[in-house]
């Protein structure tokens, strides 16, 4: 999608401020979908929702590409947002009950292959838009993933959920447990800092360190790079570790890293300090994902829809509250300053503990 934002602004004749409402519409789908679909999961399955989603969202891509003025657009852009946030309430939750039928950790791989396509679209989607165009770039895509759903569609797990479950999930919108809610905030807190290098990172190299054009797409490069490496070995090393003690190693790099971003004296510094935060991030969301799928007495689809509405909105609300900060502070403030929300989610490291259930 990133790729896309600026033929789509173009398109619909938005300026910046028309076109970062149109990105919190995006926000908005995904956050007003997620709780909803959590509930779907309790009654019918992640599986069923997880299907349900992925062909629902497939024509929408094309769809945005093909839309004429703001409100369709608007529209459109709120759909994607919401079916995007659904499906991942149910992959995450059939990775959940996965771990449970294999007795150990997939959850971080799983999030590997999301980091793997993320670099794959992003690297390939300009280049693909300039060479022939932004309607043929939309078909191949639907095509492709039209494909790996009728590929993945009778490999994924079914998970018919237990009749308390559905009763649970009907007796009340809100969990009255803590668990969720905590496990909410220290995914929110890792992930503010994942949306900050993610939105900000390059910026901060081209502006505040000098680096070229160039240069400053190493900082995305670098942690995307690490986070992907890191979470294809994640599930081995808390298999070994546990989740909770591999979360505080994992949270500890990451501090090391964003104080090397925000304190660094040039480029090769920051660069280094972006791999870092990458190797520290890449397995505490995963893992927080893990534990609220797991909670004692909970269905998964519960417990996770408000782990994943509280994380999510981490990245798509404060990429805005810091661009308002940085303006006072500058970039590498706001860098250093964030380690200060991943030490407060090592004070809450111990909730993971319910991520090992998948092992009993």
């Amino acid at each position: 999608m990133g790729a896309k934002i600026p033929e789509f602004a173009t398109r619909l004749g938005l300026d910046a401020q028309a076109l970062g409402l149109m990105i919190l519409t995006f926000g908005l789908g995904s956050i007003l979908m997620m709780p909803i679909a959590g509930h779907q999961i309790a009654r019918y399955g992640s599986s069923v929702v997880s299907k349900v989603t992925a062909v629902l969202l497939t024509p929408t891509l094309l769809i945005l590409s093909l839309v004429g003025s703001v409100w369709a657009g608007a529209l459109a852009i709120c759909l994607f947002g919401g079916l995007i946030g659904a499906m991942d309430v149910g992959m995450n939750a059939n990775a959940v009950s996965t771990e449970r039928g294999m007795r150990r950790a997939i959850m971080s791989s799983c999030h590997a292959f999301w980091s793997l396509g993320g670099l794959i679209g992003s690297s390939t989607g300009g280049f693909l838009i300039q060479s022939i165009g932004i309607v043929p770039h939309a078909v191949i895509v639907t095509i492709v993933a039209a494909l790996m759903i009728v590929v993945a569609w009778r490999v994924i797990l079914h998970d018919a959920p237990h009749p308390e479950e559905r009763h649970d999930a009907s007796r009340r919108r809100l969990p009255r447990s803590p668990l969720p809610w905590l496990l909410g905030i220290l995914a929110l807190f890792c992930m503010i800092p994942e949306g900050a290098i993610l939105d900000w990172g390059a910026l901060y190299l081209r502006e505040e360190l000098s680096a070229s054009v160039t240069a400053s797409g190493f900082a995305f490069a670098g942690f995307s790079f690490t986070m992907a490496v890191m979470r294809f070995l994640g599930d081995v090393v808390r298999d070994r570790l546990g989740a909770v003690k591999t979360l505080r190693i994992c949270g500890f790099i990451a501090i090391c890293g964003l104080l090397l971003i925000g304190f660094a004296v040039n480029i090769p510094m920051a660069i280094l300090g972006f791999g870092l935060a990458g190797i520290g991030i890449s397995n505490m969301v995963p893992i927080a994902f893990s534990a609220a799928g797991n909670l004692p007495g909970m269905a998964p689809g519960v417990g996770l829809s408000v782990v994943t509405t509280m994380g999510y909105s981490g990245i798509l609300v404060a990429p805005s509250a810091i661009g308002f900060v940085a303006h006072l502070t500058g970039l590498g403030a706001i860098f250093a300053g964030l380690s200060i929300l991943l030490v407060v989610a090592l004070l809450l490291s111990s909730f993971a503990r319910h991520a090992d259930g998948v092992h009993h």
